[in-house]
């Protein structure tokens, strides 16, 4: 996610890092040539075949319609990202509370005088359950982002699932049966009240329902059809504006039809960039700087001391 250092009104007028424009230049530098070329031919030449015949109103009727379509796509493609920062700030409650439950209501039940040595295993199994809650955020976060690399689950998993985890396709809900199983054991051992063992499976769920609500944005898209359909009318309407507007604008069309072309073209190429909130373009949400804080804050809560950092922008983009 970017994150300027600047936000007076010039700052963000010249900002090009993390804008439109490095997706939108080459477009809209062949449309400003092309209305140069169609300006030059129908202002200079005298043949009768470079003249332009185009009336302006249809360009004009064409383009309140198509705002609108960009407008409506735009903010179905905003209501996925936003959609998406609130899963992952429930994501952020609901690990907190996983971890709370576990570290508050697993323990010695009353009327039981449990061993040095079951104090010990119990004190274990609490942090292994915190840690594998920090796992299921990590493998959460390389789901979404198909990325295959899993050393970031290596500090809080064994070696043994770890291994058996590169055959799953589905690695967070892998952790969370798992983690399931613990639990489950921990109740058959008499360190978990029955009145309690479905208040941390309903945590487990929460968090299976909040992978899901991920998945389906994921999978999910805005229908191709209707977004190739804005391309090409954003295309033919902005390449064949010269030819409607040089009767009218004279000299200055090229100036017109870089305005208006830089308009759509990034009202366009904005909804493509936030459709997807999950990937890792610098306006996708900063999963990785969630799930570090995440990390740190539960890695606080079992008494760790030597803890990461938590994430910062590098060059003004928060990943």
């Amino acid at each position: 996610m970017l994150v300027p250092k600047s936000v007076s009104f010039f700052g963000l007028v010249f900002k090009y890092r993390g804008t439109e424009l490095p997706r939108t230049k080459w477009r809209i530098l062949g449309v400003f040539l092309m209305s140069c070329f169609v300006t030059w031919a129908e202002l200079t030449l005298e043949d009768e075949h470079f003249h332009s015949d185009l009336h302006p109103l249809p360009f004009q009727l064409t383009g309140v319609a198509l705002s609108i379509f960009l407008g409506f796509r735009n903010n179905a493609a905003y209501d996925r990202w936003w959609e998406g920062r609130k899963l992952w700030g429930g994501i952020v409650n609901t690990t907190r509370s996983t971890a709370r439950q576990i570290l508050n209501l697993l323990g010695p039940q009353p009327g039981t005088t449990p061993s040095d040595t079951e104090l010990a295993e119990l004190a274990t199994l609490q942090k292994t359950l915190v840690r594998r809650v920090i796992a299921f955020t990590h493998a959460l976060r390389l789901h979404l982002r198909d990325q295959d690399d899993l050393s970031d689950l290596a500090p809080f998993l064994p070696e043994d699932e770890l291994a058996s985890l590169k055959t799953q396709s589905n690695r967070p809900y892998a952790i969370t049966q798992h983690t399931g199983e613990l639990i489950r054991d921990a109740w058959k051992r008499g360190w978990l009240h029955p009145m309690h063992l479905p208040t941390l499976e309903t945590s487990l769920t929460s968090l299976t329902d909040l992978q899901g609500a991920c998945e389906r944005i994921k999978s999910t898209p805005i229908p191709f059809s209707y977004t190739t359909l804005i391309h090409r009318i954003v295309a033919v309407y902005c390449y064949g504006l010269p030819f409607g507007v040089v009767s009218e604008t004279g000299w200055f069309t090229p100036l017109v039809v870089l305005v208006v072309s830089y308009a759509f073209f990034g009202l366009d190429t904005v909804g493509d960039e936030i459709e997807q909130p999950f990937g890792t373009d610098p306006n996708d949400l900063p999963l990785s700087a969630i799930s570090r804080m995440i990390e740190v804050n539960l890695r606080q809560r079992i008494g760790e001391t030597d803890l990461p950092p938590l994430l910062r922008p590098v060059d003004e983009v928060l990943m």
